[in-house]
């Protein structure tokens, strides 16, 4: 078992920067992914970012690339989010989640797709983009 807990969330100007992190209660051994996702008000639950652990590839949305940054420090077993450049459309409440035995594209492009399961999760955190 393990506990996913976020934080950073907050209320920003379009164009501002948020950083969201995700404090993992425990180490996984292998090949896992970390993601981010993310609910709009009123819509289903999206993919943002997710990061393989063992090769360290990373594999974003369209509508956040070259916006998003995902990363991880492992001494502190922690996964962070980069917002950069945001926009009223990124508002929403975001969530942390993992992936056991996922290590490659046609694992992550999946589960980012909601296709498939995830192991754990976060509480979220609400992130809000004013114009």
């Amino acid at each position: 078992q393990a506990q996913l807990v976020e934080s950073g969330g907050g209320s920003v100007q379009a164009g501002g920067s948020l950083r969201l992190s995700c404090k993992i209660s425990r180490y996984f051994a292998g090949a896992n992914c970390i993601g981010w996702f993310r609910q709009p008000p009123g819509k289903e639950r999206e993919g943002v970012a997710a990061l393989a652990t063992f090769s360290g590839s990373s594999y974003y949305a369209d509508s956040v690339k070259g916006r998003f940054t995902i990363s991880r420090d492992n001494a502190k077993n922690t996964a962070y989010l980069q917002m950069d450049s945001l926009k009223p459309q990124d508002t929403g409440t975001y969530y942390c989640a993992m992936k056991r035995y996922c290590g490659s594209y046609d694992e992550a492009s999946p589960w980012l797709k909601g296709t498939s399961e995830s192991d754990y999760w976060g509480q979220g955190t609400q992130v809000t983009v004013s114009s």
